[in-house]
């Protein structure tokens, strides 16, 4: 760059739109962390859920992580969820389900076991 020549700084407009994002930016947040999974556990044992009754938040999407304690296979299933998986003995599982509806009941149940493993969850606001 020759001598004297001018030095072009950022507009006034670009700075104060640049301050304005980062304002926002924790306002997003919490819209953010509400999409994060609700992480719920839930064991098999002797074929049965524990626990057989969970509330979970309504809006999120759950991360369910399902450990099979028992020494024979258990498929975890909700039609209401949309979700089924053969779970080993001795094996955990994750599934994901999508965002549940306030004041709705999903039922759960163990597909080999469905006389004793039998599950809720109850979504609140």
């Amino acid at each position: 760059m020759p001598k004297g020549a001018p030095v072009f700084l950022p507009s006034r407009r670009l700075f104060m739109a640049s301050l304005l994002s980062l304002a926002a930016a924790p306002a997003l947040a919490p819209a953010v962390r509400a999409e994060e999974p609700f992480e719920v556990k839930i064991t098999i044992r002797n074929h049965r859920f524990e626990p057989a009754e969970i509330e979970v938040p309504a809006g999120r999407p759950l991360r369910l992580v399902v450990t099979n304690a028992d020494p024979t296979p258990e498929e975890f299933e909700s039609v209401g969820l949309g979700v089924e998986k053969v779970i080993p003995g001795g094996a955990t599982a994750t599934l994901n389900t999508r965002p549940l509806r306030a004041n709705r009941n999903y039922t759960f149940f163990g597909e080999f076991h469905q006389d004793t493993a039998q599950g809720k969850f109850t979504v609140k606001k």
